[in-house]
């Protein structure tokens, strides 16, 4: 059976000192799927559009800012993650340099920069934590991972440079 995914992007701003990361706090709606949790801004893949329109069409939906220059860090494959189990593949961003004034909060939640070092210390998903140290480490490799979830829980994680 062919692999047909969710395509998405998932996005990690830095400030210009490259000390703190914009997440969003899911905190907005009572049925979120990651309500409560940290996460970096991203979404959907539009049928017209490549993965780096996505990404910067994204950042600018949800945080008010424009993008000019982004990094692809990796790519992740995560069977089973969507609410109905559905599967996704995420392709994971650094924003190095944007222009604009973030927005203090989006329809998922609030935005708040928060120090690269306490990043791991939020409540995230599971397996984000498997991932994000790859999203910030000095190999300037991209990495390609397969982290598989059964009924909201992370399975396993693999990943190739």
């Amino acid at each position: 059976m062919p692999y047909t995914p969710i395509i998405a992007t998932l996005g990690y701003v830095l400030s210009e000192d490259r000390r703190r990361v914009l997440m969003v706090h899911r905190n907005a709606r009572p049925d979120d799927h990651h309500l409560g949790k940290y996460n970096g801004l991203g979404g959907k893949v539009e049928r017209d559009e490549d993965v780096h329109a996505g990404m910067r069409r994204e950042i600018r939906e949800e945080a008010g800012i424009e993008c000019t220059a982004l990094t692809l860090r990796g790519t992740i494959s995560w069977p089973g993650f969507g609410k109905h189990g559905e599967d996704w593949l995420g392709f994971i961003f650094v924003i190095d340099r944007f222009e604009g004034t973030p927005a203090e909060r989006n329809a998922e939640g609030s935005l708040e920069w928060v120090p690269r070092e306490q990043i791991l210390t939020l409540p995230m998903w599971e397996g984000d934590r498997h991932f994000l140290p790859l999203v910030f480490d000095e190999d300037p490799r991209p990495f390609h991972g397969v982290m598989p979830y059964r009924d909201g829980r992370m399975q396993s994680w693999t990943f190739s440079r």
